[in-house]
């Protein structure tokens, strides 16, 4: 069973089901620390992390893009998925200058919009393929898919809080 070295996340699929409770509970996580000092939320560590903002909109943007990607595999066979620019979004819609309150709010829609589509899939959806682009391109069941945008949360949790503890 896959498992992140950094934040011990296990990848366990019989779990994914589960991914539309908790990932809720994750997001909720996120509006409360999005409600520190603005001023920290824009601080970054160090030049090479992102900010707590900063990461706050990658996830806004995960859910948004992972949703599209999970219509996806609905409507095709397992269909080739595009990387999302991650690194180029953070200038690229300009994440240090967005308000924390703003993010909040389309961090809780885009959670909404996605966790939907993963309660709209029957027991052989599941099992549905498409190829993604990260951690390494391959082609995954919507259960890894689900597994790993849960990890995506969590583990991006875990940055943010690091980066606020430290202050």
């Amino acid at each position: 069973m896959l498992r992140c070295a950094e934040c011990d996340y296990e990848y366990d699929l019989a779990l994914a089901e589960e991914v539309s409770v908790l990932a809720h509970h994750h997001v909720a996580e996120y509006v409360e620390l999005l409600r520190a000092d603005p001023v920290l939320l824009r601080r970054r560590a160090t030049p090479r992390l992102w900010s707590p903002l900063e990461y706050a909109c990658h996830m806004r943007d995960v859910l948004f893009v992972q949703r599209e990607r999970l219509l996806a595999a609905r409507r095709s066979d397992s269909p080739v998925t595009e990387p999302m620019g991650r690194d180029e979004r953070v200038e690229h819609d300009g994440y240090i200058q967005q308000r924390p309150a703003d993010v909040a709010r389309q961090l809780h829609d885009a959670a909404l919009l996605f966790t939907h589509g993963l309660d709209q899939l029957g027991p052989e959806d599941w099992e549905r393929t498409l190829t993604v682009p990260y951690p390494e391109v391959a082609v995954r069941s919507l259960r890894w898919f689900a597994m790993h945008t849960l990890h995506e949360l969590r583990h991006h949790l875990l940055d943010i809080r690091r980066q606020l503890e430290h202050r």
